[in-house]
């Protein structure tokens, strides 16, 4: 009995250096990436967030997401909580391209690298951002006048746009969207832009706007709305007022339910952005600039023109393209 007693010790002893050992050999942890989107409500974003988050843990990175909710003093705070976690990189999809700068500052201040994606920073901090990846949206902007201009066809008419000038993306796509009308009217056209309203990006916002716009203008003949959920609002006011044959809507963004409207020409058409790509071509750029490498100030990722007359192509195109995309990683 004694005997058995005296070994306890050296078992106790044993047990200890072996989870010593364990802790020597324990995986150190990975460095973490704190992502603050502008809202996880549109699936946009939560499409971003999810890609980036898939392919940074590829790449030995962990991902921490979280959302603005339009609120700029709240994304700053967000970034204030990434410094104190040290996070080896913070991403934003800024809530304001102008009211992003002190957030910038503060996260450059303290060593931490910044990139933005989707949407850029147009305050003086912008410099301090390492890269910023997003859809080519001036171009986008030219492709949705584009549309426009054939879904009115030569009678040309009164149009609208609904804009969320707090967002560079949108800036973007609303100046390509009227390069293109002002060339067209001075080819010879007859397409007026009436007004431009803020539509916050948001359904609900959406259908007030074009409300208001189908009682200040009943011969309105079109709508460009900045992104899908606008659009989707844009076209619900517009079944209410019965004046849903007569104006002709685009959109921009090319999510499910957008697409879905056009499949059922509720919207005319929408050129499509691709958040997945963005998320990962975000993920890889991070990864790349740890490594040392120089790295671009920008990566822009062409929209493709989505439209009823045309969507049995561009949907099994877009397929192919996608299985393609998968069978490279």
């Amino acid at each position: 009995m004694i005997r058995k007693h005296l070994h306890l010790p050296i078992i106790v002893l044993a047990g200890l250096l072996a989870a010593g050992c364990a802790e020597d050999k324990a995986e150190p942890s990975r460095p973490v990436i704190g992502l603050s989107v502008l809202t996880l409500t549109n699936p946009f974003f939560q499409e971003i967030a999810d890609n980036l988050q898939q392919e940074a843990a590829k790449l030995g990175y962990d991902v921490v997401v979280v959302s603005g909710e339009f609120d700029a003093a709240r994304q700053q705070n967000q970034v204030k909580d990434f410094i104190v976690r040290k996070a080896a990189a913070i991403v934003l999809c800024p809530c304001e391209s102008k009211a992003v700068g002190p957030a910038i500052q503060e996260a450059h201040d303290a060593g931490i690298p910044v990139f933005t994606c989707d949407i850029a920073c147009l305050a003086p901090e912008a410099k301090y951002v390492v890269t910023h990846v997003a859809t080519d949206n001036y171009a986008g902007g030219q492709q949705a006048a584009h549309a426009l201009l054939e879904a009115l066809g030569d009678s040309g008419g009164k149009v609208a746009i609904l804009d969320y000038p707090a967002a560079e993306s949108c800036l973007l796509r609303v100046a390509g969207f009227k390069e293109v009308i002002e060339a067209h009217n001075r080819g010879g056209g007859a397409v007026k832009i009436v007004a431009e309203l803020p539509c916050g990006g948001v359904k609900d916002q959406g259908y007030k706007a074009a409300e208001d716009l189908v009682q200040s203008y009943p011969d309105l003949a079109g709508i460009f709305a900045i992104n899908d959920p606008s659009a989707l609002g844009a076209r619900a006011a517009l079944e209410k007022a019965d004046k849903d044959d007569q104006v002709k809507i685009v959109g921009f963004d090319g999510q499910p339910e957008g697409k879905q409207a056009i499949k059922q020409g509720k919207i005319y058409a929408d050129p499509v952005q691709y958040p997945d790509r963005i998320g990962r071509e975000t993920a890889r750029v991070i990864a790349r600039y740890f490594e040392g490498e120089k790295v671009p100030p920008q990566i822009l990722i062409p929209t493709e023109l989505y439209r009823k007359k045309r969507m049995n192509h561009r949907d099994t195109e877009t397929q192919r393209r996608k299985t393609q995309r998968k069978n490279k990683e």
